[in-house]
């Protein structure tokens, strides 16, 4: 464990299994209201009448308290509206964005960095055409009323033509990507009532968003400054999906101007085949963004006038960043990590899922038990690893995991308890202290194994080519 005045560490390991008053009872009417939405709300009985009550008796006391009473009311009585199921997706919001305040605070006492306030950034923009969202809103309270056991393919279908006239409008890409992502899962369990398990929680996360970014407000664009500075990447999030990968690399930027560092995050991401998979991922989305070479390579780099929004999210540019000097992770840790400032979350951004927040970790004992899940027991406090999250695309393994002596993670938050998702660590070869990076082939690599993989996908990506080409000449 790294003191704050010397690293980034964690201070209070003994924090992280601290109950949070009322967080179990929040979580709880949340839970309810979602198994409201799986019978639907067509001909709501009286289980979903008690849901609807437990949502209405957390908020009470706060602004949404008689918007939220009112639209329970006529939806217990099967006469919603469009405006009722947006208040109801409100209150669960904010419940949801309550239990996030609660863990980041946490997470702040532990870590012991400050939160910077937002930045002075502009919305750009004109609010989009309104009936492109009145149609999304639409088919999204057609879905709570038919419900998840409800769900067909004619049902869900009806996303199609929505997504169609979002897509062309750039300042409605991020509410097209949802409502098509959403229809995808629903399309691939469709008809509901002969599913075995239902995603409660996940579906009803996906509905409340999305019908929320149906509010002309939501698509104004995010206020957004420039950075000047040093970039001093620490790991690289790798996430896979069927169709799509997606990689963030989260980083310290310090500033030209002198002011105090501050963590921020870059993502790119792109469409894959089924065919690439493993080291082949980052031959699709490096080409997309030099971020991701100089993350592999350990190196800096320098921005001029780069767009960052007050949520810490860089909106990469290129022509905008030059490599520098050679930046080792640990040493920004080290060095840097604790005096950083932690980004603001974006208002519909608080949910307990969205926390990802960069630790070091040294001074612990590992252990990955051979039937159980890896663990870094810290100051008495045992902490689980998420080893899910470790990509297979570059070398840090379990096993290296638990060989290691220091760990540069991010820490989340899932199923009820803080977990660790690894981004490198250090361990010891042959008497020398070696780093292991989950990144570490983003910018090529001559590991055997991850060349192997390189040159798969390319020769995949080769016969996808050909064949695509050949389909386009009939």
């Amino acid at each position: 464990m790294v003191p704050a005045d010397q690293g980034g560490g964690l201070m209070r390991t003994d924090l992280l299994g601290d109950p949070l008053d009322g967080l179990d009872e929040a979580l709880g009417a949340v839970d309810a209201f979602d198994r409201v939405l799986v019978v639907g709300l067509l001909r709501p009985g009286p289980e979903q009448a008690d849901g609807l009550a437990a949502l209405v008796d957390a908020v009470a006391g706060t602004p949404l308290a008689a918007r939220v009473a009112e639209a329970a009311d006529k939806t217990a009585a099967g006469a919603a509206g469009e405006d009722h199921f947006v208040a109801l997706a409100a209150a669960r919001t904010a419940l949801m964005g309550s239990v996030h305040d609660a863990l980041t605070a946490r997470v702040a006492d532990v870590t012991g960095r400050p939160t910077a306030g937002p930045a002075a950034g502009e919305p750009g923009g004109e609010e989009p055409a309104a009936h492109v969202l009145t149609a999304a809103r639409a088919w999204l309270c057609d879905l709570a009323r038919a419900g998840w056991r409800g769900i067909d393919h004619d049902l869900v279908g009806g996303a199609a033509p929505v997504v169609s006239a979002l897509l062309p409008d750039p300042r409605l890409r991020r509410q097209a990507t949802l409502l098509d992502g959403f229809a995808a899962e629903l399309a691939a369990s469709c008809p509901g009532v002969t599913l075995d398990r239902v995603p409660v929680r996940r579906w009803a996360d996906l509905w409340s968003r999305a019908l929320l970014l149906t509010l002309p407000a939501t698509a104004r664009a995010t206020a957004v400054s420039t950075a000047t500075g040093r970039l001093l990447p620490l790991g690289v999030d790798l996430q896979e999906h069927a169709t799509a990968v997606q990689a963030q690399v989260h980083a310290v930027f310090e500033p030209a101007d002198g002011t105090p560092p501050r963590l921020v995050r870059a993502a790119v991401s792109a469409p894959k085949p089924d065919t690439v998979v493993g080291a082949g991922l980052w031959q699709l989305l490096r080409p997309r963004m030099s971020l991701l070479a100089a993350a592999g390579e350990g190196r800096s780099m320098e921005l001029d006038a780069m767009p960052v929004t007050d949520g810490g999210d860089l909106l990469w540019d290129d022509g905008r960043a030059r490599t520098g000097e050679p930046a080792d992770p640990f040493a920004t840790a080290r060095v840097i990590l604790s005096t950083a400032t932690d980004p603001v979350t974006a208002p519909l951004d608080r949910h307990p899922s969205r926390i990802a927040v960069p630790v070091l970790l040294e001074g612990y004992a590992a252990e990955h038990p051979d039937d159980g899940t890896p663990a870094l027991t810290i100051a008495g406090h045992r902490l689980t690893v998420d080893t899910d999250r470790i990509p297979a695309a570059g070398p840090l393994t379990p096993e290296a995991v638990a060989a290691s002596h220091a760990c540069l993670g991010l820490l989340r938050w899932d199923a009820g308890e803080f977990v660790l998702q690894p981004l490198a660590v250090e361990t010891t070869v042959r008497k020398k202290t070696v780093a292991v990076h989950a990144g570490a082939w983003a910018g090529g690599t001559a590991d055997k194994t991850g060349a192997r993989a390189e040159k798969a996908a390319t020769d995949a990506v080769a016969v996808l080519r050909e064949r695509a080409g050949k389909l386009l000449r009939t």
